[in-house]
């Protein structure tokens, strides 16, 4: 199936698999967090399978994965300070950008506005992408503490829409997963599942995104809609 992006307007970014494969910082915020409690610590695959629905599950996750899925709350609360702190210190000590990634948001910045919507709390994700160089380049960034609910929920899409002044439909969201692909479907936006990152771009019958091969072939697809083009994906 083929479909244009003519009605595009703007784009949005996940964060974390999309952008940037920041895996290796989250392993590492989490384990420094978990060693300071005295609690097991995972290696990179695991961690990575667990990232996509923010600190505060990701911790819930490893907590399950030693038995202690009733810890009390407080337990929570030390090891999501430890984990911000050590996130905060060091954004992108580990990790890197896509290839292609600056490419494609320095390009697209000429032509078209930029917003990030990530179930990363807005702080960490702020420090992140002014790591990685990508920040100076985004209009806003909606992390999971500006919506009542984060991904698959469509509340940061909707509000990026009306922050931008646009109709949800003009809104792409680009992204590595299954909730950035419902988030979208929810909210009305285009979507664009890439071929990288953690999602493991398993989805839902229901749900038929655009895909592309890389960064570039987005930035040419997009570049080519603001000259009246007809850009294709093969879906």
């Amino acid at each position: 199936m083929k479909e244009t992006l003519r009605l595009v307007q703007a784009v949005a970014f996940d964060l974390d698999g999309t952008l940037v494969d920041s895996a290796p910082d989250i392993q590492h915020a989490l384990n420094a967090a978990l060693k300071k409690a005295g609690l097991e610590r995972f290696d990179l695959d695991a961690v990575r399978g667990w990232i996509g629905d923010g600190p505060d599950v990701l911790i819930a996750r490893a907590l399950a994965a030693q038995g202690l899925g009733d810890a009390d709350d407080e337990l929570r609360a030390r090891l999501r300070r430890w984990f911000d702190v050590d996130t905060l210190a060091a954004p992108l000590a580990h990790g890197v950008v896509y290839p292609g990634i600056l490419d494609l948001v320095s390009g697209l910045h000429r032509v078209m506005p930029m917003v990030v919507v990530t179930n990363k709390p807005t702080p960490l994700a702020r420090a992140v992408l002014d790591a990685a160089g990508v920040l100076p380049f985004v209009d806003a960034v909606f992390g999971a503490d500006t919506a009542a609910l984060r991904k698959p929920a469509p509340g940061m899409l909707l509000a990026a829409a009306q922050q931008l002044a646009i109709a949800p439909e003009q809104l792409l969201m680009v992204g590595d997963s299954a909730p950035d692909m419902q988030s979208a479907h929810a909210a009305g936006c285009r979507a664009v599942l890439v071929p990288w990152g953690y999602g493991h771009h398993t989805l839902p019958n229901w749900l038929d995104p655009l895909r592309v091969s890389g960064p570039d072939e987005l930035l040419q697809v997009l570049l080519a809609t603001r000259g009246a083009a007809e850009p294709l994906f093969n879906s």
